[in-house]
């Protein structure tokens, strides 16, 4: 790579980190503003510990997050599996098109349609806005990631194997089982770890399907920032920021794991 190429990378990266780097560092500041650092305190995090509506919140957030991821993988994956054994080719390129509509569609398109969807269903069972609508939205917007993500690996199997275990008196269920799955394993992992980063990170669609009695961190950072700029906020994004920062190395290294376990396999076979 050119100097030019490396100082372009370097610029944009420092354009990204810089400011969180700042946030992190602020939420340390005994000076309660992000103009000047007195000393450094852990009082930012204490308040925030001591509060229970935000720890209610951020408790509402991680369940939301690994309720739809989880919920969204076994969908997504299965729906993938489905597109790729669908024989159909117009078919499966109009539901391939409308999944991946869902993933370039605007948020505030997306947030309000689910709270025009779930305000007509609440006329008529009298459900309200609150965990549940926002559970089923992320669900809804997590599924097509997931399916585009396990979708490509899929078609990167190999066949012979395929025909290899059915001549070997495997049913489909064991192939689905004791194949397919273990194959596409990577890219389920990678399905549920990007879905839980869209879930915690999501501002708009969970900002239009919230109830009164209900939130999640993003939205309530942004009522907090409403009302002026607090280190309180800097303490929270910094944890979220980690814990997203620790999924993805987690991530990583589950796949690095899996890999190693398959070369070893391919390794003993052979």
């Amino acid at each position: 790579m050119k100097w030019y190429g490396k100082m372009y990378i370097g610029i944009l990266i420092a354009i990204l980190y810089i400011p969180i780097f700042f946030l992190m560092i602020y939420s340390f500041n005994s000076d309660g503003n992000m103009i000047h650092f007195e000393h450094f305190t852990l009082e930012h995090y204490r308040t925030l510990f001591q509060d229970d509506r935000l720890i209610s919140v951020i408790f509402n957030t991680v369940a939301v997050a690994l309720l739809a991821a989880s919920v969204s993988t076994v969908i997504g994956t299965f729906g993938a599996i489905a597109l790729y054994y669908l024989r159909n080719k117009k078919f499966k390129v109009t539901l391939l098109t409308l999944n991946n509509v869902l993933m370039v569609s605007s948020d505030v398109v997306i947030g309000a349609s689910f709270l025009i969807m779930f305000t007509a269903i609440g006329h008529f069972t009298g459900l309200g806005l609150g965990f549940f609508t926002v559970l089923a939205s992320h669900i809804a917007f997590c599924i097509p990631i997931v399916v585009i993500i396990v979708l490509p690996q899929l078609y990167e199997m190999n066949d012979n194997m395929l025909n290899a275990a059915r001549d070997l008196g495997a049913n489909e269920s064991q192939l689905l089982s004791s194949v397919i799955i273990p194959n596409i394993m990577p890219s389920i992992i990678g399905g549920f770890f990007m879905a839980l980063t869209y879930s915690l990170d999501d501002f708009t669609v969970s900002f239009f399907v919230t109830g009164n009695g209900f939130s999640v961190l993003s939205v309530e950072v942004y009522a907090m920032a409403r009302k002026g700029i607090s280190m309180e906020i800097n303490a929270i994004s910094t944890i979220l920021f980690i814990v997203i920062l620790l999924g993805i190395i987690g991530y990583y290294l589950i796949q690095h794991f899996v890999k190693r376990q398959k070369t070893v396999k391919r390794g003993v076979s052979e």
